[in-house]
């Protein structure tokens, strides 16, 4: 018998399977790393490493304004009045700096303390990836009396940096377009998406004003986003439509050993706690070490003044959940080498951030409560309740418990549970009313399909402590249905009945009511259920359109549209003069969808100060030109030309290289 072959002999795996990846080469093969995912998160993410550039900036002291603009076509421009991407040789690659900046990874002005004291991203690491994702990307640079653009087609240097024109300003300019080929899910932005966070920004950086414009709209939105009182106006904003435990923000900021530490917090009457944290502009969802040296610091503090006070009066110390009941809080850092867990940088590692803040918060705080006694006073009754209704709430859950309705030992009767044990293969529908109930108990397959109804509202857990929380009795069922425990201590997803639990209501107001409270309990009392992804939303459809026997659901508007007018064309019989010819109902209907997108098109180009009709002469195989070339002649006129592509635009581009007069570039300074 013969020998074994060696395992390289038998899996062919030797020297030359190794692949190595060059340059901006590597994000495009595993973008994920880069930013987190290609889906629509990662999409926005690549507006958000942009922006990061332009803010370093304004944190720097360089810059006052950032404005973000997204086009018809859903490209993006990012463009500030900081201090221009330098666009001299680099000394060692031998191209210029901005080339290295938006080709090279980890290169940039971050990495030493001079250029930048704190970042968020690195220069260079953010923005190259933005490049390497995008099908194209332009940055011009205003710097040194003289404008510069460059430009790369798939994070590749498509033309060289030129000179354009003298200017008096200074600043950089960053358009880019996402590569379908990356972001295959959609490449499509959203306003409120892109909103919140550069609402965010602006917060968190005071005194820096940050636009946002859409083009898409009929009429071209734009919001502005300066904020003069920082981060203690965001708490203001947090806390608009909530009962006030005192009217004033707390606000601390201070900078001990290089690290700037800024923190707001206000208490409100509600129930939940409302804290971020944010290292260096990122908002840190998973906290950090900035976040556990806050808690601490806020609990400590709290109970050394109770007890000072005299206020405790046999209680027992508060806990940190107790004196964060009803708390809105900002926590901000900024730390020169910040130490981030993840490549989405979601955790603050920095060990020594800690120990400051806590320093910070005990001082501030500790002399707050000293100096304003009515406050302190109304803070701690607030804490020490919370604290009494978390004992109440642990007795309720206990009693549950002993019930076996957390457990599972007791189904509701109402559930009308799935013949399958197995929760992986498992779904549980939680609908509207018993009329919903029977109806889809009706339409289930029931091998492993559950339905619970829920009758009525359900209750308000975000305006409710969890002692009543665990006294509603279609909360009890729907916690003794799904069968893992509710809360951080009582959570067991072992024990988890259903791999799928479907929210499905109606589409109405008072559906929408009942997903939102829904959706409300599973944040607050069962958020591992959501964080896992065992939590869907059902779609309802808007319509039924119902003719002669047949029915057709209809789930938007533009579909209804869309349906209708192929059920109008059904009865019509069009014919082409020319030939005498009866179209069939496919051509037809393909007409009309001609019609809508061409009527959607001349929307857009009327904005733009586009002839329509002229430009439906401009139609070739079906497509129609994408982009209105400008060329700025040595005549001082101006020549247009509609391109169809990149490669069109690209033809375009070097013709006019070609034949206009290069500009003399001044002297570079000494």
């Amino acid at each position: 018998m013969a020998a074994a072959a060696p395992a390289t002999e038998q899996t062919g795996y030797t020297a030359d399977k190794i692949t190595v990846l060059e340059g901006l080469e590597a994000v495009r093969k595993r973008p994920s790393m880069y930013i987190g995912d290609t889906g629509i998160r990662g999409l926005h993410h690549l507006v958000y490493e942009t922006v990061d550039n332009s803010i370093d900036e304004a944190l720097a002291g360089y810059a006052s304004k950032v404005q973000v603009t997204i086009h018809q076509d859903n490209s993006i421009t990012v463009q500030d009045d900081g201090r221009g991407i330098p666009v001299d040789m680099h000394k060692d690659l031998g191209i210029p700096a901005v080339e290295v900046v938006m080709t090279v990874l980890h290169a940039g002005g971050k990495f030493d303390h001079n250029s930048y004291k704190v970042s968020g991203g690195l220069h260079g690491v953010g923005v190259s990836c933005v490049n390497a994702l995008s099908d194209w990307m332009e940055v011009e640079v205003h710097r040194d009396g003289m404008a510069h653009d460059i430009r790369f087609e798939r994070g590749i240097t498509a033309r060289q940096l030129r000179p354009l024109h003298a200017v008096n300003d200074r600043g950089t300019k960053v358009t880019f377009h996402p590569d379908a080929e990356i972001f295959q899910e959609t490449t499509v932005y959203v306003w409120n998406t892109l909103a919140k966070r550069l609402r965010e920004l602006a917060f968190l950086n005071r005194g820096v004003r940050i636009s946002l414009t859409d083009e898409r709209e009929e009429e071209p939105r734009t919001e502005t986003f300066y904020y003069e009182g920082g981060i203690s106006e965001f708490v203001m904003m947090l806390n608009e439509h909530k009962g006030l435990i005192h009217p004033d923000v707390i606000y601390m900021h201070k900078e001990k050993d290089g690290i700037d530490v800024e923190v707001a917090m206000q208490y409100n009457e509600d129930f939940q706690v409302e804290i971020y944290s944010y290292a260096n502009n990122i908002n840190t969802f998973e906290g950090g070490t900035h976040m556990t040296g806050f808690q601490t610091a806020l609990t400590r503090t709290i109970n050394t003044y109770a007890k000072g006070a005299n206020l405790l009066k046999g209680d027992k110390p508060m806990t940190a959940s107790d004196t964060q009941e009803g708390l809105t809080a900002i926590v901000s850092v900024k730390v020169p080498d910040p130490q981030f867990e993840g490549q989405t940088k979601t955790k603050l590692g920095n060990s020594g951030v800690r120990g400051i803040v806590d320093s910070v918060v005990s001082d501030v705080l500790g002399a707050f409560l000293e100096e304003n006694p009515t406050i302190a006073r109304n803070i701690v009754d607030k804490a020490l309740t919370a604290s009494r209704a978390r004992e109440a709430a642990k007795r309720a859950r206990e009693s549950v418990q002993r019930k076996g309705a957390l457990e599972g030992f007791s189904l509701p009767g109402k559930l009308a549970d799935c013949e399958s044990r197995n929760p992986a293969e498992c779904e549980l529908f939680i609908v509207e009313g018993q009329s919903a109930g029977g109806s889809a108990k009706q339409g289930r397959f029931s091998k492993f399909q559950a339905i619970i109804p829920i009758r009525g509202k359900l209750l308000n857990v975000e305006k409710a402590r969890l002692d009543k929380v665990f006294e509603n009795k279609e909360i009890q069922s729907l916690i003794a249905a799904i069968g893992c425990g509710i809360g951080d201590d009582d959570f067991n997803e072992e024990k988890l009945r259903y791999h799928r639990i479907v929210i499905m209501t109606d589409a109405d107001v008072d559906g929408s009511h009942i997903s939102t409270l829904l959706l409300t309990f599973f944040f607050r009392q069962m958020k591992k259920l959501i964080e896992k992804g065992y939590v869907y939303l059902a779609k309802p459809p808007l319509y039924k359109v119902t003719k002669k026997k047949n029915e057709r659901y209809i789930d938007s508007d533009e579909q209804l549209d869309r349906y209708l007018v192929e059920l109008g064309c059904e009865d019509l019989e069009v014919t082409r003069i020319s030939t005498g010819e009866i179209l069939s109902l496919e051509e037809i209907r393909k007409i009309t969808r001609f019609v809508a997108k061409a009527t959607q098109i001349t929307q857009g180009l009327h904005r733009h100060g586009v002839d329509p009709d002229y430009y439906l002469t401009l139609e070739k195989d079906g497509r129609f030109p994408a982009k209105l070339v400008t060329i700025h002649e040595n005549d001082g006129t101006l020549t247009e030309k509609y391109v169809y592509d990149l490669e069109d635009e690209r033809a375009v581009i070097e013709e006019a290289e070609l034949r206009l007069s290069p500009i003399e570039m001044p002297p570079v300074p000494e």
